[in-house]
């Protein structure tokens, strides 16, 4: 499985999984998965309920990893398996 990156919000009720897709041809056709979750009654509890998936270009995901950042997203560990 491609490697994953994890941001949680500041609120800590919705997580965003950016992953390569395996799909993708290396310098020709690279897209990323954004996936988001909606976390109720916190991580510890159970996995977040997926509520949204889309597949952009590389370069707009890592835009948007950026932002978010820039928003006050925090960097975390993986929560779906």
């Amino acid at each position: 499985m491609a490697k994953s990156y994890w941001l949680i919000n500041l609120k800590r009720s919705e997580v965003k999984r950016f992953m390569k897709n395996e799909k993708s041809i290396d310098g020709v056709f690279e897209y990323m998965f954004i996936d988001t979750g909606k976390i109720a009654g916190g991580l510890a509890n159970k996995p977040p309920l997926m509520t949204n998936s889309v597949c952009v270009e590389i370069d707009l995901a890592r835009e948007i990893y950026e932002r978010l950042l820039s928003q006050g997203w925090e960097k975390t560990e993986e929560v779906w398996a």
